[in-house]
């Protein structure tokens, strides 16, 4: 089964996008890599999900916000590229947390991400990633993720996630 197939059984919307909140654009390819600029937690209602870990979210509520960042990055990169089928493989996460100075569970909250983007490509969605603390993101939002992908040689693309 396909990326795109997968993301539809999984009932992710990736119709809506917001798009950059400065001077700055959502996405930029070059050569057969794209680049997404860091996104954040969307509620359904259009805001963000805001907060800090280790004071105002668990890291359960974290990695829920990482999964919610992952659908907007996806939602982005299908604009990007048209198409989640002609990724060949995500390349590298960065995953920035919004928490306090004693918190530890960076990667706990990160999976929320890596865990969709592996449900959705599959092993072509395994990759590099890291995960930290920052004192503040932008709008109080609880976590900022950039992603890295690899578009797919078309002639070689195989389908991305099986089951």
């Amino acid at each position: 089964m396909g990326a795109e197939a997968r993301a539809r059984q999984l009932g992710l919307d990736l119709s809506s996008r917001s798009g950059p909140l400065a001077n700055y654009v959502g996405a930029v390819t070059t050569g057969n890599l794209v680049f997404l600029s860091g996104h954040g937690p969307l509620e359904s209602g259009g805001g963000l999900v805001t907060g800090r870990l280790g004071e105002d979210l668990s890291v359960e509520q974290g990695a829920a916000a990482a999964r919610r960042t992952a659908v907007a990055l996806l939602a982005t990169l299908k604009s990007e590229v048209g198409d989640l089928d002609r990724v060949g493989r995500i390349v590298k996460l960065l995953c920035m947390v919004n928490c306090t100075p004693d918190f530890a569970k960076h990667s706990a909250v990160a999976d929320g991400a890596s865990n969709l983007l592996v449900e959705v490509f599959g092993e072509r969605g395994r990759h590099a990633r890291s995960a930290v603390g920052v004192a503040s993101l932008p709008f109080q939002m609880a976590v900022e993720i950039e992603l890295i992908a690899e578009l797919a040689d078309t002639a070689s693309a195989a389908p991305a996630a099986s089951g």
